[in-house]
């Protein structure tokens, strides 16, 4: 079982990019991970599907890594037709299992609670005998809705969440996820997307969807506004200061390209998170973001 005790939430890295296919860029994952975990990292984000992300910690770690991994297995619509979902889930766990160069896999997680559901539960049960039989330490789920998430919460065998929040996003409290993760204190909650992909940064060049109640240029001043009242650097800082503040989440997860991305998210998360005031001054300042345009793709890239 995890430990959740709560400061603010921590660092976690995610390996999306970390994962990408060149030479240059394996010889700088492993600079990365290597001092994230001389830092003190404590949890790293990763996916099958993340190319060759798996491999290169694996790499990186050839002992211990002293950092736990998260590690989410291929979306099961690949699954061939013709193919077992039992026999391919046991594939893909040993699979991730030798690529990070470990006996047993800290966390498996699922990209959807549909697949926990679907083929009459076959993959859930799977994974399940597999952490039984210690292959795995613990089960988890990423949700892209509140729904999925108190779908999730409400199995006992879900001992970490995947979700994606920012300063923007009212939608789990409002549905009821953040009261139901108080009867769940076991559950450790990782949050992805704090910029919403980049859109709370405040640089002039992101683009937003198209959407009537929402006016960029006037969010983009509100933000630097907010930014300069609470004494942060900039949109950037104070979003991932509002992120980490929550009290129901553990961890936010935030890639790293090269040492340099790394270092400054060092320096961010080193800085205090928000207080109960300044949080409820955000919230008070920012616009209500339809719902449609806070939503992650069904099978999100944490970072």
């Amino acid at each position: 079982m995890m430990s959740n005790s709560k400061t603010s939430a921590e660092l976690v890295l995610g390996t999306a990019r970390l994962g990408e296919p060149d030479i240059n860029n394996a010889e700088m994952a492993t600079l990365v991970l290597q001092s994230a975990i001389r830092a003190g990292l404590r949890w790293i984000e990763t996916s099958a599907s993340y190319t060759a992300s798996e491999e290169r910690i694996g790499r990186a770690f050839r002992s211990t890594s002293q950092a736990r991994i998260v590690t989410k297995l291929l979306p099961l619509e690949e699954v061939a037709n013709a193919r077992s979902v039992r026999d391919w889930a046991i594939t893909q766990v040993n699979r991730s299992s030798m690529r990070l160069n470990t006996s047993r896999l800290d966390v498996v997680a699922l990209n959807s609670v549909r697949e926990m559901h679907s083929h009459g539960g076959t993959l859930w049960r799977t994974l399940k005998e597999m952490r039984d039989e210690g292959i795995i330490f613990d089960l988890g789920v990423s949700v892209t809705s509140p729904e999925e998430a108190l779908q999730a919460i409400d199995d006992p065998n879900v001992h970490y969440l995947q979700l994606q929040f920012n300063a923007l996003d009212w939608r789990w409290r409002e549905a009821g996820v953040v009261d139901a993760l108080a009867d769940r204190p076991e559950v450790t909650v990782h949050a992805h997307s704090a910029l919403l992909y980049g859109m709370l940064a405040g640089a002039p060049g992101n683009r937003w969807p198209a959407a009537d109640e929402i006016d960029p240029d006037a969010l983009r001043t509100t933000l630097w506004q907010l930014a300069r009242d609470l004494g942060r650097d900039c949109p950037a800082d104070l979003c991932i200061a509002y992120v980490r503040a929550q009290p129901w989440i553990h961890g936010v997860i935030a890639g790293a390209q090269n040492v340099g991305q790394l270092a400054l998210n060092l320096a961010r998360f080193n800085r205090r998170a928000l207080s109960s005031s300044e949080i409820a001054h955000v919230n008070a300042s920012l616009p209500r973001m339809p719902s449609a345009m806070l939503g992650a793709p069904a099978v999100s890239r944490a970072a």
